[in-house]
């Protein structure tokens, strides 16, 4: 089994000053983008933005995005002169990779029409499409430990609730069925495998050592009004057990993000 994704890197240099919030880098470029997008395209829009519900194999409601926002270096804010120039990430979990030219378009326009809350102005000057697959399958024979760092704030749903610490079973049920929901949706298919054995296994390794803590922020919707936490916690955590099957999904995970509101950053894991 292989998740198939590309990476895209777009650089911009300002023609005025531009100003991104601390915190608030991700939810700016996420709202301007949809925006953007259903001027320049608005199939793409509605394939990319705003997918039509589907109860795929997760059981979820309504589809994901196929994209997710890297943009961890701009999130202490963004303050940069006419002249200068910054750079950010997205992950785009479309087999084919079709869709990029489409989110070109829509920065390029972002650019010219101002982005931030003082609308500065900016010309994209490239942008990079990178494919990239990780194969689910391939895993060392003996894994007994392994560290998972999770750099922006991370909301996982499980027992009932938001949980206060990323417990492996459900950490692996989220990564699990979110990467199914993106084959399904936009890729080869859902996941062939086992699903209530994967979660067993995957209950039985222990949460060795714990070091996070939780941060509390916000976005306001322009559409509505309402105000939505972006909060989530923050650190690492220590695994040990039977590991080397879970690997590969963590290496998808560092790419896909997991919990919610992942679309503009959120949930993003590194592995130590």
């Amino acid at each position: 089994m292989r998740f198939h994704f590309h990476r895209l890197r777009f650089e911009m240099e300002a023609r005025d000053r531009v100003y991104l919030p601390p915190g608030k880098a991700g939810n700016v470029l996420r709202g301007s983008l949809g925006l953007m997008l259903q001027a320049v395209d608005s199939a793409a829009y509605e394939r990319l933005f705003a997918p039509r519900a589907a109860g795929g194999p997760s059981g979820l409601s309504d589809a994901p995005r196929p994209f997710v926002f890297r943009v961890a270096a701009l999130e202490a804010g963004l303050r940069v002169a006419p002249g200068e120039r910054f750079a950010f990430a997205m992950n785009l979990f479309e087999e084919s990779g079709e869709s990029a030219g489409a989110f070109a378009a829509a920065f390029d326009r972002l650019g010219r029409e101002g982005l931030g809350p003082g609308r500065g102005k900016a010309a994209l000057t490239n942008w990079q499409q990178q494919p990239s697959c990780v194969d689910l399958s391939e895993h060392p024979e003996i894994l007994h430990r392994i560290g998972v760092r999770f750099i922006t704030p991370t909301e996982i749903k499980g027992d009932g609730g938001l949980l206060r610490e990323p417990l492996f079973g459900i950490l692996m049920a989220r990564i699990r069925d979110r990467i199914s929901t993106l084959r399904a949706l936009y890729g080869a298919g859902p996941l062939e495998m086992d699903f209530r054995e994967f979660a067993e296994r995957a209950a039985a390794v222990r949460l060795s050592s714990c070091d996070v803590r939780h941060v509390e922020a916000e976005r306001q919707s322009t559409r509505t009004g309402l105000r939505h936490p972006l909060g989530g916690f923050v650190g690492t955590a220590a695994y040990e057990g039977d590991l080397a099957e879970f690997l590969p999904f963590l290496r998808a995970a560092s790419h896909t993000g997991v919990g919610r509101q992942t679309v503009w950053g959120k949930g993003e894991i590194a592995i130590q």
